[in-house]
C-alpha cells in the first residue's frame, strides 16, 4: 500500500504537470478522466484537495472509488466527504459545487461490475483488503 507520504507526492507531482503545462496535460490518467476533489477537513474544516481518477461517468453524475490502493483504511477524502457531502470538482480547469454519496449496496452492486471490466487495477485493490471498497458518486449540487 502507498504510504502517506508517497500518495502526497503523487498528487504534488500530478499538480506540478498541470502547472507546468498550464492545465493541459495531466487531466487524464490510465484511460480515466483526472479530476480535482476539495472536501472540508473534518477536523480542520480547511480545504482539503486530492487528485483522483474517475473510472465511470453516467450524465452529470461522476463516480469516484475509495481505494487508497487496497490499503485496510479509508482515504482521508473519503471521510471529509462523509461528514460533509458538499464539495468541489475540477475537471479540465472548470469549478463545480457537487454532492458527494455514499453507493448504496444495490448501486455498489451494479456499478462496480462496469468499474473492473475496464479498470482492472480496481479489482486487485478489492482482493488486498477485507474492507468493501466504497464507490463514491458526486452529482451537481442543487441551486
Amino acid at each position: 500500500m502507498p504510504s502517506d507520504l508517497g500518495l502526497k507526492m503523487m498528487n504534488g507531482v500530478h499538480r506540478a504537470v498541470l502547472a507546468v503545462s498550464f492545465g493541459h496535460l495531466g487531466w487524464s490518467a490510465a484511460g480515466m478522466p483526472v479530476l480535482e476533489l476539495t472536501t472540508k477537513g473534518r477536523k480542520s474544516g480547511h480545504p482539503r484537495s486530492v487528485m483522483l481518477t474517475s473510472p465511470l461517468q453516467e450524465g452529470d453524475t461522476i463516480a469516484i472509488v475509495a481505494s487508497r490502493g487496497g490499503d485496510d483504511q479509508n482515504p482521508a477524502w473519503f471521510l471529509n466527504l462523509r461528514d460533509d457531502p458538499d464539495v468541489e470538482v475540477t475537471m479540465r480547469n472548470k469549478k463545480r459545487p457537487m454532492r458527494a454519496r455514499i453507493a448504496d449496496g444495490e448501486e455498489r452492486a451494479r456499478l462496480w461490475p462496469l468499474i473492473t471490466a475496464d479498470h482492472k487495477n480496481y479489482a486487485g485493490y478489492q482482493t488486498k483488503t477485507d474492507r468493501e471498497i466504497p464507490v463514491v458518486l458526486l452529482e451537481p449540487r442543487p441551486a
